[in-house]
């Protein structure tokens, strides 16, 4: 029976993803103690979460056989399509859990960031600001994925041409 190690790699994913985002973010906000620059890094982490939500959808639902026949007229990228259909649950829990999560945590984070600069600046209570600001990231975030979801359901078969033609870009030949 073959070993299977999911685990293992889903945690050094999630590990070595987290830190890459969480550095990046760091550094931006270390040098930009600015509230603009705080919301723009929010919002880029929270569309970060639903693209790759999207994605992690879209691999379960597409069809394997739309890009077996793509595969037999030499289409780009439609090898790669079959990868990704064929091992739909694993990209689908990095996409919608190991980076989904990642930018949800990120992004609450950030929101504290953005609470406490608001407070500071208005002279309000922080708790408030945090709440509210926490609260409208996270509503920002759960209808993006909702509609991203619908978006997924109906066009799982184009996102993943488009996902597996990028992927195709970076394949040695």
């Amino acid at each position: 029976m073959k070993k299977d190690n999911w685990i293992l790699k889903a945690f050094l994913y999630t590990f070595f993803i987290a830190l890459f985002f969480n550095a990046f973010s760091n550094i931006i906000t270390n040098r930009f103690d600015n509230l603009i620059i705080l919301t723009i890094l929010a919002l880029l982490f929270i569309f970060i979460g639903i693209i790759f939500d999207i994605i992690g959808t879209a691999v379960l639902i597409a069809d394997e056989s739309t890009f077996h026949a793509k595969s037999t007229k030499r289409i780009k990228g439609a090898k790669e399509g079959v990868y990704l259909i064929k091992n739909g649950s694993r990209i689908s829990s990095i996409c919608n859990d190991v980076i989904g999560d990642i930018c949800g945590i990120v992004s609450g984070a950030l929101a504290a960031m953005i609470g406490f600069l608001l407070a500071s600046k208005f002279s309000v209570s922080s708790i408030i600001t945090i709440l509210i600001v926490s609260s409208i990231i996270s509503s920002l975030t759960v209808g993006g994925k909702a509609i991203g979801k619908k978006i997924a359901v109906k066009n799982s078969d184009e996102i993943i041409f488009h996902v597996s033609k990028f992927l195709s870009k970076f394949k040695r030949s």
